[in-house]
């Protein structure tokens, strides 16, 4: 007898989906300048049953990070926290990525990251949909 063939973590991750009776599972992506956008996205699409995950928030906005607003002057993150902030939670989207069963990009324009992040989907094979198709040809 020989063994099964191994199952890819990919692979694994859709069967305990479907096991679980896990909804699709949409994730967000695109420029922060469309935080409103995507909030919008995520209603139209949890309506439609499915789950969304997308950015937690801006890092060009207030974010509320310090606890004590006269603290913020002092608890300002350095350059090289910045930095690292940023390297991690590009980490967490790519995983958001890995867990999703498609993309969907919205906003009308496609900058470097969304770029990145959209070559990122599809080199795992990730289904990726445009709030404005126009923009695709960008990507």
């Amino acid at each position: 007898m020989s063994d099964p063939q191994q199952l890819t973590p990919e692979q694994k991750l859709a069967e305990a989906k479907q096991h679980l009776s896990i909804p699709h599972i949409v994730v967000i992506c695109g420029s922060t300048r469309f935080m409103a956008e995507m909030a919008q996205a995520d209603l139209r699409e949890t309506v439609a049953g499915r789950i969304v995950v997308k950015p937690g928030f801006d890092m060009k906005s207030p974010h509320g990070l310090s606890t004590d607003p006269a603290d913020a002057e002092a608890d300002a993150p350095t350059q090289t926290q910045v930095q690292a902030l940023k390297v991690r939670l590009g980490e967490l989207h790519r995983a958001k990525i890995r867990l999703a069963d498609e993309v969907l990009i919205v906003g009308d324009y496609i900058g470097d990251s969304t770029r990145a992040e959209i070559a990122y989907a599809r080199s795992l094979g990730k289904p990726v949909r445009f709030t404005h198709p126009e923009v695709a040809h960008d990507s």
